[in-house]
């Protein structure tokens, strides 16, 4: 009989991928159909898109960068502080830990027990997963490993409607961007579902439909723009 398959160790990429992708169609798409209904030329709507995908992914990448940043540092510091404690008061916090284990269903007795040999093998892990729900030690997250993946999904997801306006004549333009953005977030939404296990429609209609949303009222505020001017 074969085993259950599991998805959540795949959260952490499959996130920022999907954000990082999803942020470059939704926002590129709806700044080209913005800046075309405002009555940009060719050149224009062009030198807008590419300037947008630029931004964005610079943005996403500085952005990660620090949160992650952020997020290991914390992760740090109280590892330290727990590998401080574990020292100066290693009773208190074997105790500690079979209190957790006894909280979580553990009979008393055993949690003891389980807690001592938990401690006697690796004590700052013990206590780094069951008191910080940290499954492994600092340094698993990689600051510039998340900026850079997140800069190249932004730029991946926004090169597609940019690709669209290359290619398509002028009076189509911004239809074009509309119909490339609308197949490229199906196609994310349903990879996303495949990807982490989930239904696929449900996650199509979610990613569409927000994007549809961002792209109309970028486009009504790009056309009356263009009408004042």
């Amino acid at each position: 009989m074969p085993k259950e398959g599991h998805y959540i160790n795949r959260s952490n990429w499959l996130r920022a991928g999907m954000l990082g992708a999803n942020d470059g169609i939704v926002s590129t798409a709806s700044l080209l159909v913005g800046v075309s209904a405002a009555g940009l030329d060719r050149t224009g709507v062009l030198l807008a898109g590419l300037a947008g995908l630029t931004a964005g992914a610079l943005s996403m990448a500085s952005g990660e960068y620090v949160s992650v940043s952020a997020q290991a540092d914390v992760e740090a510091a109280d590892l330290e502080r727990e590998r401080r404690a574990l020292i100066e008061d290693p009773e208190y916090e074997l105790e500690e830990l079979a209190e957790g284990l006894e909280a979580r269903g553990v009979d008393k007795r055993l949690a003891v027990k389980v807690a001592v040999q938990m401690t006697d093998h690796d004590a700052l892990g013990a206590h780094a997963r069951e008191e910080l729900g940290m499954y492994g030690l600092a340094g698993n997250a990689n600051p510039l490993q998340a900026a850079g993946a997140s800069a190249l999904a932004f730029a991946g997801g926004a090169g597609l409607p940019l690709m669209g306006a290359v290619l398509a004549p002028d009076a189509q333009r911004a239809l074009a961007v509309v119909a490339v953005a609308l197949l490229a977030l199906m196609l994310l939404g349903g990879l996303g579902a495949r990807l982490g296990g989930a239904p696929i429609v449900p996650s199509i209609l979610r990613v569409v439909t927000w994007g549809v949303l961002a792209m109309t009222v970028t486009w009504a505020v790009g056309r009356a723009f263009g009408v004042m001017l």
